[in-house]
């Protein structure tokens, strides 16, 4: 048996898109996920990933959104 601090030293090594699996996973087990929102939020996912392909909508840098946040709380 694996202890806590072992399980999450290995999921931190983990590729992005993984560490993302396994958060999802854990994340079911905390709370039983509505079919209907779940299907709601897909066809949201769905609408933003098509809005970014076709240059609709462009992304901005995780640590720039970030940043934006950490300014808006420190005012």
């Amino acid at each position: 048996m694996h202890g806590l601090q072992e399980i999450i030293d290995e999921a931190s090594s983990l590729p992005v898109e993984e560490r993302i699996i396994v958060i999802d996973s854990l994340m079911r087990t905390l709370k039983k996920i509505d079919p209907e929102s779940e299907k709601k939020w897909i066809e949201v996912i769905k609408r933003r990933r098509d809005e970014i392909r076709t240059g609709k909508v462009k992304p901005l840098p995780g640590e720039e959104v970030l940043s934006e946040i950490r300014k808006r709380f420190e005012e």
